[in-house]
């Protein structure tokens, strides 16, 4: 569905570090992915990658139309935090912020 949270990104100086505590607080069970690691729950998909001074959670949500997605985020004063990229098994996506520089993703549905 459009609109709907498809995939969650985690930021993180310590990648064994954030796995071991969120694997205990929530009981998640990642598994190991190129210097990262994957978590997969019931409702999304989360990866985990390392050296991330930012430290942070970065929500991609469903759009059906990656490139009329993005002229509505040019034409609310929103932007671009990245290039437009195709991930094999994971689409087209691209990170963006809103109008007050709130960091977010879209990825289109597949």
């Amino acid at each position: 569905m459009t609109g709907e949270p498809s995939y969650v990104e985690l930021g993180v100086p310590d990648v064994p570090a954030a796995t071991a505590f969120y694997g205990t607080l929530l009981g998640w069970a990642p598994e190991s992915m190129g210097g990262g690691a994957s978590v997969a729950t019931s409702t999304l998909g989360i990866g985990i990658h390392g050296g991330d001074e930012d430290r942070h959670f970065e929500v991609f949500f469903a759009v059906p139309d990656l490139d009329a997605a993005m002229v509505s985020i040019t034409a609310l004063g929103g932007g671009f935090d990245s290039e437009v990229r195709d991930s094999e098994g994971f689409g087209r996506w691209v990170e963006c912020h809103d109008d007050q520089g709130v960091r977010f993703g879209l990825r289109e549905d597949g």
